[in-house]
């Protein structure tokens, strides 16, 4: 099992790295929050790690933190979601706030991810939900359910689903305003509204 890897960025992709490592080129796929941590071509990473294999096919998987490498561990053991998938949700959201939308039920955020539908973000938190909330227990406050909308309104006006999460996260104290109001508020967060 390869559990970490220390090597020099040789190439950069879309959703994965080559790293050289003692002369060996290895390919790792990882979440985009992963790939904006890793620096330019030619820096030294380090990565914790996740080797998946199949009869078929053998990948590896790598993390900046080993938080999100035990997030991703936890999202392939159900049914239904594999590397690729449990990498786009770490993709779209970042660990805190997936787990948060796990631990406060927010299907409707969960099912925001493509390639995740309604079925799949209600089996998320039926198998999940109790496992995170006792490993992830600095995760303070779920994300309000309400908050899906306003995400629902920001990623309808062309913002990412992280964009929308974050900016969603840093509204405080606006639970009596309008849909309209803290769409408002969320767009001025975000530094574009």
């Amino acid at each position: 099992m390869i559990a970490t890897l220390e090597g020099v960025l040789q190439h950069r992709g879309n959703d994965s790295v080559i790293v050289n490592v003692g002369g060996i080129g290895l390919q790792v796929y990882a979440s985009s929050s992963t790939l904006n941590q890793l620096g330019t071509t030619g820096s030294r990473v380090f990565l914790y790690t996740h080797l998946h294999l199949r009869e078929d096919n053998a990948a590896l998987y790598g993390f900046a933190s080993g938080e999100e490498l035990a997030l991703f561990r936890n999202l392939v053991s159900v049914s239904g979601i594999g590397p690729r998938v449990a990498l786009g949700l770490l993709s779209a959201l970042s660990p805190e706030q997936l787990v948060m939308a796990i631990a406060s039920e927010n299907t409707d955020l969960i099912s925001q991810v493509p390639g995740i539908g309604k079925k799949t973000a209600g089996r998320l938190v039926v198998e999940l939900r109790s496992k995170l909330e006792k490993e992830w227990r600095e995760v303070a406050s779920p994300l309000a359910p309400e908050g899906a909308d306003v995400i629902a309104a920001l990623t309808g006006l062309g913002y990412s689903l992280a964009e929308a999460t974050r900016a969603v996260s840093k509204l405080s104290g606006a639970e009596e305003l309008s849909l309209e109001e803290k769409v408002k508020l969320a767009l001025q967060q975000t530094g574009r509204g």
